[in-house]
């Protein structure tokens, strides 16, 4: 197979997964929307580049862990039945996971963000 076409493939079968999280998923759609409203304020707030970079990779790291979780609930749902202790655990453990890279998402948005809206509403 001419290795562009293969490329191509991959790149569709990546999309393909990523609008299945987006369709199914609600946790991923509302930290997709928080993650685009955040990008929209690195365009408006005149932030460090080392700022923005941090915040584009916290942002990252939650859309992808979210993306984790998704993909290894369905596999533990394939292996064990969904009220099997193990299952339970499974799920809540990467809930967790996601739920502690958000709070720290969160946190570091704050820490960045937080001075130019104390900056904005002094303005107003």
């Amino acid at each position: 197979m001419n290795p562009l076409k293969s490329l191509l493939i991959s790149f569709s079968h990546a999309w393909r997964g990523i609008l299945v999280a987006f369709k199914t998923e609600r946790s991923f759609r509302i930290q997709l929307a928080v993650g685009l409203l955040v990008i929209a304020f690195l365009l408006i707030f005149p932030i460090p580049r080392f700022e923005k970079v941090a915040l584009l990779l916290v942002i990252g790291a939650v859309l992808v862990l979210e993306l984790v979780n998704s993909m290894i609930e369905r596999m533990v749902d394939l292996f064990k039945p969904r009220l099997h202790q193990y299952v339970k655990d499974i799920k809540d453990l990467m809930a967790g996971a996601v739920l502690i890279a958000s709070i720290f998402a969160v946190i570091i948005g704050l820490i960045i963000l937080g001075p130019y809206f104390v900056k904005l509403l002094d303005l107003i």
